[in-house]
């Protein structure tokens, strides 16, 4: 994000609860018109870190800055964020355009301007024709739409998300994502999205910051998180991962030097803070692929197998009693027996030594 302007700075925030630490010195910069993630399961302080931004909750240290203004001392109202709730909080008894409005008229807006700006937004958001409807009219979707339209008619310089699809059905989660992410890119705001679903971190993302227990894990690209984990974490929370056990003989830069399961010796990439001795090596399910017994990296037997539409899991076990997973696409290939001898070979530069 180099030579980019800073829509958001985070630096060292810390946040008490009585004796209880939910975000421990956390740092990172967010960049005018991103879109950023905050990824990790419950409890991790993403939230915690969202409504610190939204000047819901005050900082315990650190800063937070908004195009270099430290916001920290700021109520909500003199910051120029708003915020999109889990659950929306519309006004059942009003219009959808009174309540897109609504916020602006409170804060000084003419009625003429209000209503001019409502209904730009939400032609932005593709629900001028139900402008004249309550909430109680409109599907989940449409409301998630009314939510956003009544956040960005202030214009904001920043937009926080705070699990915004959690409560769609699948399908509709699918198809607001895109329109969320198109939304994003032609207002050029940028927005904080919070959520603890992989696959949304991955598909609408411009960079993710991965949170556990109240620590960044790792920031970064979608791509990058995926593929050069850092931590056992992020490998085992982003997907699915094979976390094998190796001795590490030596680590150079960012190559490590190992021996596998079985005595065999390769050299991969490793995550900064590897170091010689124990490790774990992360190896994507679909990196690896079947071989005949004796060939390949790895030795093991197959144990089951699970058909999933677009491809086949292989459940399969090493001499070692440990479990690896292999994806294959469906009808690529044939599923071999249980109890059959195979080989695994890992895709030349697919593997990743972790740091812990």
């Amino acid at each position: 994000m180099l030579d980019v302007a800073q829509a958001v700075e985070i630096d060292s925030v810390v946040k008490r609860y009585g004796t209880v630490t939910a975000l421990h010195g956390v740092s990172m910069a967010i960049a005018e018109g991103e879109f950023f993630t905050l990824l990790g399961p419950s409890g991790c302080g993403k939230t915690t870190l969202l409504r610190c931004i939204a000047g819901f909750e005050q900082v315990s240290g650190g800063a937070i800055r908004l195009h270099g203004e430290d916001i920290a001392p700021l109520p909500p109202h003199k910051r120029m964020v708003n915020t999109v709730f889990q659950n929306y909080a519309l006004f059942p008894h009003m219009t959808v355009l009174d309540n897109v409005t609504f916020g602006l008229l409170r804060r000084g807006w003419g009625t003429r301007d209000a209503e001019a700006r409502g209904r730009e937004v939400l032609r932005l958001v593709q629900l001028s024709e139900f402008a004249q409807r309550r909430p109680g009219q409109l599907s989940g979707g449409q409301q998630q739409r009314v939510a956003l339209a009544r956040a960005l008619a202030p214009r904001p310089k920043v937009l926080l998300l705070d699990e915004p699809l959690s409560a769609l059905d699948l399908k509709l989660r699918q198809a607001v994502r895109s329109e969320l992410k198109s939304i994003q890119r032609e207002t050029g705001i940028a927005f904080v999205f919070v959520t603890h679903d992989q696959e949304e971190a991955l598909t609408m993302s411009d960079r993710i910051a991965v949170m556990s227990a109240g620590h960044v894990q790792q920031v970064g690209p979608p791509r990058e998180i995926y593929e050069a984990p850092q931590t056992r974490f992020v490998a085992d929370f982003i997907g699915e991962t094979n976390l094998i056990d190796v001795t590490v003989t030596q680590v150079s830069g960012a190559v490590a030097r190992l021996q596998l399961p079985g005595g065999a010796a390769m050299d991969c990439p490793a995550a900064p803070g590897a170091r010689p001795g124990p490790g774990h090596l992360s190896v994507r399910p679909e990196r690896l692929s079947l071989c005949a017994a004796g060939q390949g990296d790895l030795a093991a037997v197959m144990q089951d197998h699970v058909y999933l539409g677009t491809d086949t899991q292989l459940l399969m076990r090493l001499a070692d009693g440990a479990r690896l997973v292999v994806r294959q696409q469906a009808g690529s290939g044939t599923v071999p027996d249980p109890g059959a001898a195979l080989g695994l070979r890992i895709e030349a530069g697919a593997a990743r030594l972790l740091a812990d």
